[in-house]
């Protein structure tokens, strides 16, 4: 009688725990059912979500991409700032006139700007302040003996929409604010002799805030060269007032990238010269005026003396 009482309750033990394993596997089966439901609803209704994807290892190790700048924004009308003098000015016989060619814009691309390293010519290079590699091309420039300036970037008319680059100096900035920047600018790269705008059309047209970058040069004895983006510029007069060394640009060579265009702009840079025993000319390291400027150089060279910028301050 006892095992049969003992039988009875195994089996319905046994029955029992097979009606709990079912509930367990049927549960479960609802629970994925709806798991994959929920996500084919998040996926196809719901806008704008997305499956998480896992993070390639690759991407963390991307380098860093950098914008460059515009190079520049000139003037509407191409003048030369000095027109050629009804009277030449004076020179001994063996006196040729002087001219300073800047090569603007330089930190951003390093192969065309290498190539302006190796002409056999006295060249002027403009860096800019925040440039990825400016370290690495004034290190080699002052190897070779060139005079190096800072490209200093400064608002234009355009702003916003035409950026100047890192490190702007913007009429909105207050007193304090234009200053920290200027010296963070300028101490970015310390070997520079002097300064010149990058764009700049609106800034230069303020004087008061040209007196206070003008002081600061000034305190730190370096000579400024306007580049002359407007032709409401202040920036001449604001140098005579604070009595810093000061240059105009003349001529822009490469404005127009065309070789004809910019062989146009290097005769004029040089009548201008032998009108006033002295010219400042702007470039910038595109191929096509490396290319011009390589094969014009010796012509050049006979009828100019290739100076540095800071021979023809004032």
């Amino acid at each position: 009688m006892v095992k049969k009482k003992t039988k009875k309750r195994a089996s319905r033990k046994r029955s029992s725990q097979k009606t709990n394993y079912k509930k367990a596997v049927a549960g479960l089966a609802l629970l994925t059912l709806l798991v994959i439901i929920a996500a084919l609803f998040a996926h196809h209704l719901i806008p704008g979500s997305q499956v998480a994807q896992p993070v390639k290892k690759a991407s963390i190790h991307k380098k860093a991409v950098f914008k460059i700048p515009v190079f520049e924004i000139y003037p509407k009308e191409d003048k030369p700032v000095r027109k050629p003098a009804l009277r030449p000015k004076p020179l001994l016989p063996d006196q040729l006139p002087r001219v300073s060619i800047i090569i603007d814009d330089i930190g951003y691309e390093r192969v065309i700007a290498d190539k302006f390293l190796s002409l056999d010519a006295v060249l002027t290079f403009s860096v800019f302040p925040h440039s990825p590699f400016q370290k690495s091309f004034v290190k080699k420039a002052a190897a070779k003996g060139y005079e190096i300036m800072l490209h200093l970037p400064m608002e234009p008319n355009g702003f916003p929409e035409v950026d100047p680059g890192p490190g702007a100096l913007l009429t909105s900035m207050s007193p304090d604010e234009l200053i920290c920047q200027l010296n963070e600018n300028l101490d970015a790269i310390p070997s520079i002799k002097g300064v010149n705008n990058h764009m700049g059309s609106k800034m230069t047209s303020v004087s008061t805030q040209m007196y206070q970058i003008f002081s600061v040069l000034k305190k730190r004895e370096l000579f400024f060269i306007d580049s002359c983006t407007t032709p409401e510029t202040l920036c001449k007069p604001s140098a005579r007032l604070l009595q810093i060394s000061f240059a105009q640009r003349d001529v822009f060579l490469d404005h127009i990238q065309e070789p004809d265009f910019i062989r146009k702009q290097i005769k004029k840079l040089i009548h201008i010269a032998i009108s006033h025993g002295e010219a400042i000319g702007i470039a910038h390291p595109h191929s096509v005026t490396y290319e011009i400027l390589r094969e014009e150089l010796p012509e050049l060279q006979k009828k100019v003396r290739l100076v540095p910028a800071s021979s023809i301050v004032h």
